[in-house]
């Protein structure tokens, strides 16, 4: 076991949770409720984890990476639920896992992404931050939301922006799970960007066949 293996609560869920990114949670389960109980009287973090579609219920099987997540805007309910925020922080994978408590809990072991060619990072970052604002404004034009000034909340940082661009994606978790999985940001940056340059394309085309629509019925 590696000195840096720490033990750490398991939440597996349905989501693929990245570093940087914040997911709301609303904990009912006795078990989860008893983990964040924990966490939070001993002021650590818990572990988010995609779970294997194949799991039996009570008995998640999760995928062997995941996302530790901070406990933010913790608010317990009159029933006894808890409502938060949780914030990715540091990815980990799982060493070992067991079920002495009632939730999940594994050995872990924090890794993050080599360290590569900065130049190419950022030429890539470019691109990538480019087509997901278009892609980002094509969503919120077929949602008929009103345009929102994101560019501040995109990060520049490369290892960052791959992050928030995969968290944000339509594709499958399995995908997502894939990308969370990557140690290369250029690799992760390269295939998200294989993605919105079929995915941008595909919006214009669904936008500009509802216009016509919406003309034809005008007319």
């Amino acid at each position: 076991m590696s000195a840096s293996a720490i033990e750490l609560p398991l939440f597996p869920l349905n989501v693929v949770l990245f570093p940087g990114m914040v997911l709301p949670l609303h904990i009912f389960e006795s078990r989860y409720r008893q983990m964040i109980a924990e966490c939070r009287r001993q002021n650590k973090p818990f572990g988010i984890v995609l779970a294997r579609p194949e799991s039996l219920p009570l008995q998640e099987e999760p995928y062997s990476v995941g996302t530790m997540a901070e406990i933010h805007d913790l608010h317990k309910l009159a029933d006894g639920h808890y409502i938060l925020m949780a914030y990715g922080t540091r990815r980990f994978r799982i060493l070992s896992q067991h079920r002495l408590k009632p939730y999940l809990s594994g050995v872990v072991e924090v890794y993050g992404d080599v360290s590569e060619p900065e130049d190419t990072l950022l030429d890539l970052a470019k691109q990538a931050g480019g087509l997901f604002k278009s892609y980002l404004n094509m969503l919120l034009e077929a949602a008929n939301e009103p345009e929102k000034d994101i560019h501040d909340s995109v990060p520049d940082d490369p290892e960052e922006l791959s992050h928030f661009i995969a968290y944000f994606l339509e594709v499958p978790n399995e995908q997502k799970q894939r990308f969370l999985e990557l140690t290369s940001t250029l690799q992760r940056l390269q295939e998200v960007i294989a993605v919105l340059h079929r995915e941008v394309p595909f919006m214009r085309q669904m936008l500009s066949s509802q216009i016509d629509e919406d003309r034809s019925r005008l007319n």
